[in-house]
Formats: structure tokens, sequence, C-alpha cells
């Protein structure tokens, strides 16, 4: 059964490929269901006598084993190339290596070619391309029947032009075949409405060679300071209360659906480990990790995606495209801080499944560029935003309009090392008195100043 959506966006693109349009761009949410939508598409098509292959190019090997999966439950058949395939699916990493049979094969039928994250491919006449734009261009577009584009986040962080994507002249709008954003998919219920919790601390302390000095905000820290966002995601007491916070919702929301699991993005592999060694040793979680330097990635993530286990921490391995709906924590603690990828991992929690409770909640630090990510999000779906602050200034209170104060202390264990900073422990009384919101309350009041 299609959703609504899916059924809307396949007529429509029927209709143009029907007029001698060869080409197709569908921007979709992360957790619309893009894929489905493709092999849905694909199905059509077949049936319709108007192709005989359908090849899929992703930007990694995770994603293209999940649009195999997909493929092949759509089309009822294998999707690996081989013997009575109707197709197959790829990374845009192999192009270059596809040998002169698969290039005389695409040449001799009528192939229909889909692309998932167009967004990783640019292209610029002027010679800024990247390998992967230059080669969709070169390569496929003129040897395919048909193809079909699809992005959740249409934008590239260095602003060039996506490949195969037309634009308003002159303000350089990207221009959608058809378009379905976070605000219809959440009013459709086909995605989960995101709760965003961003970390602050008014009582953060840098001991550097016998001075003292205080902030009053990650923020103040960090632009006052020679102190860099690094240092605060790999802070132990700063990680320790994200993940405590990220860790009692995650108990919360099991209470009704046991199987709902948790994300935590970390930076790097050896940040991966201390993570995961706080979520096993602090907090009594079940724990695995999942990064490049293991081998077998795709096995530890399909095991987790049908596990029961509560956590999984990911080191560039679970963004984009990455299909475990039980996923409805995050704790994103990435080096990374671009818009792009905070709307990919948020994308990670957001896929509705038939779980009695459907909340997602992303748990991170009100460092500047994530809290801009965040209000963009807000002023799009409100009541989306929220703070976890020491609120002892109520003047401060009025951002996105919502705030919550933690019922625990930042920090238990506080310790003084030179030229780090200190995440300091604030004062039971003071947080008790302004604890309007809890996060561990199961209703979800939220406070709103006056």
């Amino acid at each position: 059964m299609l959703r609504l959506w899916q059924d809307q966006c396949v007529q429509i693109a029927l209709n143009k490929f029907e007029k001698q349009h060869a080409h197709f761009f569908c921007q979709a949410t992360p957790g619309a269901g893009k894929t489905v939508m493709a092999a849905e598409l694909a199905k059509q098509l077949f049936i319709r006598d108007e192709i005989d292959l359908v090849l899929c190019f992703s930007p990694s090997l995770t994603v293209s084993e999940s649009i195999k999966r997909t493929f092949s439950w759509k089309l009822d058949c294998s999707f690996n190339g081989g013997l009575g395939s109707l197709g197959a699916s790829y990374t845009y990493q192999t192009i270059r290596f596809l040998g002169d049979d698969f290039w005389s094969t695409m040449s001799k039928h009528r192939v229909f070619v889909v692309f998932d994250e167009i967004h990783h491919c640019s292209y610029e006449e002027q010679g800024r391309s990247n390998v992967w734009g230059e080669q969709v261009l070169a390569k496929i577009q003129g040897l395919a029947k048909y193809t079909l584009a699809l992005s959740g986040t249409p934008w590239r962080s260095d602003s060039l032009p996506i490949a195969m994507a037309d634009y308003t002249d002159p303000e350089g709008q990207l221009i959608f075949d058809y378009q379905y954003g976070l605000k219809q998919a959440i009013q459709d219920q086909v995605c989960r409405r995101p709760k965003i919790v961003l970390v602050d601390n008014e009582h953060l302390t840098i001991d550097g060679k016998g001075e003292m000095q205080s902030f009053s905000s990650i923020l103040n820290l960090l632009k006052e300071s020679d102190i860099s966002y690094q240092s605060v995601i790999h802070n132990e007491e700063a990680m320790g209360y994200l993940l405590e916070e990220g860790c009692k919702k995650l108990a919360q929301i099991r209470q009704q659906s046991p199987q709902a699991g948790g994300l935590v993005v970390a930076s790097s592999v050896k940040h991966a480990k201390v993570i995961q060694e706080l979520l096993i040793q602090k907090f009594g979680q079940s724990a695995c990790i999942v990064t490049y330097h293991h081998d077998s990635p795709l096995e530890e993530i399909d095991a987790f995606r049908h596990g029961s286990s509560q956590w999984i921490v990911s080191v560039g391995m679970i963004s984009e495209g990455t299909d475990i709906p039980r996923l409805q924590v995050c704790c994103h603690m990435s080096s990374v801080k671009t818009e792009l990828y905070f709307r990919q991992v948020l994308g990670r929690i957001l896929r509705v499944t038939d779980s009695p409770n459907q909340e997602a909640w992303l748990f991170t630090f009100a460092e500047e560029s994530l809290v801009g990510f965040a209000e963009r999000i807000e002023q799009d779906i409100p009541d989306t935003c929220m703070f976890i602050k020491d609120k002892q200034d109520e003047e401060q209170l009025n951002f996105l309009n919502t705030s919550i104060a933690p019922q625990s202390e930042l920090n238990r264990h506080s310790s003084t090392q030179a030229n780090t900073f200190t995440w300091q422990q604030i004062d039971s009384d003071s947080v008790s008195k302004n604890s309007e919101y809890s996060p561990t309350d199961p209703h979800h009041q939220f406070w709103t100043p006056n």
C-alpha cells in the first residue's frame, strides 16, 4: 500500500515521461519513503513495457544494500545484476570501475536509472564538478531512457550546483518536479515529529596556567577562548550528561515500545569507543559500535536493525538513507557541523513504525551552527526545539520560545585540568525550583516564558 505522496509522485513522474521528458527530480524529506516510491515507479514502467532494466546508484554500501532489498521486494525478483534479475544497485564510487560489458549492455537496452541522494554529485561547466557528478553526466545520462534523481537534503556545503538539477534564474533556487517536506510528512503521519534538545551550561570554566576563566554558555566558551568544539564533544562530563539525557528518554520510550533503539553519532573511532564504554559502564546500557574500520559493518548494522539492544554508536556509517526504523533517540556528538549532515542524522529517527510510541528525540550541544539549524526547523515546525540550561535569568529564556530544565546535576564528578574546560556542577536547589519541565516527564509539557 503506497502512501498518498508516493502515489502522487509516481503518477506525476509517469505523466512527465509520457510527454517525452526523460528526467524527474523528487525531493522528499528523510524517512518519507523515497526508495519505495522509486521502486514503485520502476514497477509501473516495467508493467507499461517502457524499460528493460533498472539501475540504482547511491553514496554508500549501506544505502545500496537497502535499495537492493526494497527493489527486490517491489519487483519480486533478485536485484543483484545476475541471471533473472531486473537490475542492480551500485555506489557512485563503482561507476569508474564498471567494465566495457556493463556499458555495452546499458547501450543496448532501455534503462531506467535512479540516482539516490543526488546532492553528492556536483556539476559545473566551469570545471569545478566533482568526480561523481562528471561520471553521472558523461557516462550514464546519455545512455538511460529515463532518469530519476532523489534527495532528502538537496543542498551542498560547497554551494556547487547539483548534477542533473535545474535552477531558477537569477535567484538560483532548485527546481523540483515533486517536493514533499518534513512539515507535510508530519501532518500526514508519514514521519515522526522531532524534538531537538540543545544542551548548554552557564557554569563553564577554564583553568590555564593558574588563571581561572568562566563562561556563561557554550557559545561564549567557543568564541572567547581557544577551546574548540572538539574539546566539548570529547569532554567526559559533557558527554556523560548528554548520554544520560538520551538514556533517560530511551528508557521512557521503551516502556511502551521495548524494541526502540538509540543512535550516537561520534566524531572518530576513538571517540566512539569512549562513548560505548560510558554507555555500558556508567549507564548500564547495551551498546555496539559500527565504523568504517570494521570488517563487516553492514552485517553489524543489520543485526542491530533486527535486534533489541539499546544503542548503536556510529562513525560515518549511519547517516543518510540508512533504514533502522526502531531508532527513536539520537545523541549528536559529531564534529561535522553542516546543516546537510544535521538533517541527515535527524532523519534517522523519523521513520514511522507500528510501535505504540512514535516520539523522536535528538540531543546535541548548543553550539552556534547547531542552534541555527535547529532554529530553521523550529520555524517550519513549531515546538520542536528546547534547551536544557540553568535558568537563573528569565530574560535569557525567550530563545525559540521553549526551555527545559534538568532535574539532575549537570556534573557529578567535575575535575579541573590545565588548558581544558570544566563542565561545572549546578546547585541542585536552583535547578529544582526552576523545573517547569522535566526531560523524563511522560507528558512532555513545554514551558513558554511570558
